[in-house]
């Protein structure tokens, strides 16, 4: 009986460590990728549209990872020669994808679909945080059930205008404002999330 709860103890005790590691609680996540691609340049500072690397978002469940060609159309004549970007030419070249490390992710069991939230008016900041200020990418958010269904409890407190899903800078004025703005843009769009296991879990 004891050596039993012992090595139930430990057991329970080492996947508490393991799994509670920033690697899967996620929140302050920050891997080192294989190119140091600056968020807070392409998207900041020079304002590239989230589509126009992540061209999916807006078209599927998934928010694709773009390819090299796409670095590529602007680095053709953007510091083509540049050692930092050795890894995208390579890649271009012989069309093997770069390996680049998953930041943000959800468990199997649970559904999630780009499309129908940002067509929603819900901004990529919501869930990833300010990425237009971020020099390497981290999990902001901690896109646990609990941060999912205060959303879809209170909609009006994420949603924006469509024409400001992808400005990743705007902001309104006030908590109230978001919220007068939000409700009517809910009851305009008959918004309703689902709160029941089977919207997320199927």
């Amino acid at each position: 009986m004891i050596v039993a709860l012992v090595l139930c103890g430990g057991a329970l005790t080492a996947g508490v460590t393991y799994f509670l590691t920033p690697k899967y609680a996620r929140v302050g996540y920050q891997p080192i990728q294989p190119v140091a691609y600056d968020h807070s340049f392409h998207a900041g500072d020079l304002g590239i549209d989230c589509r126009y690397c992540h061209t999916y978002v807006d078209r599927s469940e998934h928010a694709n990872i773009p390819d090299a060609a796409t670095c590529m159309n602007c680095h053709n004549a953007i510091l083509p020669e540049s050692p930092a970007l050795a890894p995208v030419r390579a890649s271009f070249e012989s069309g093997e994808p770069i390996e680049w490390v998953r930041i943000h992710e959800t468990p199997d069991y649970v559904y999630f679909n780009h499309a129908v939230h940002v067509n929603r008016g819900v901004s990529c900041v919501e869930c990833h945080g300010q990425i237009n200020e971020m020099e390497t990418v981290y999990h902001a958010k901690s896109l646990t059930m609990a941060f999912c269904l205060d959303c879809h409890r209170n909609p009006e407190s994420a949603v924006r205008s469509l024409d400001k899903v992808f400005d990743l800078t705007w902001r309104a004025e006030s908590e109230e404002s978001q919220i007068a703005q939000g409700t009517e843009i809910v009851n305009d769009w008959n918004i309703s999330p689902p709160t029941s296991c089977s919207g997320c879990h199927r």
